[in-house]
């Protein structure tokens, strides 16, 4: 089992990438519906 520090270093690792995933899945819905609309 992994150390109380890793787990905490595992945590915020986690933290950053769901936040850098909701992100990047906004700019990806933004950029979809811009090109949706040139094209349409």
């Amino acid at each position: 089992m992994a150390a109380g520090n890793d787990m905490k270093s595992a945590n915020e690792t986690y933290s950053g990438f769901t936040g850098l995933v909701k992100w990047v899945s906004i700019v990806t819905a933004i950029i979809t519906v811009a090109v949706v609309a040139i094209i349409a």
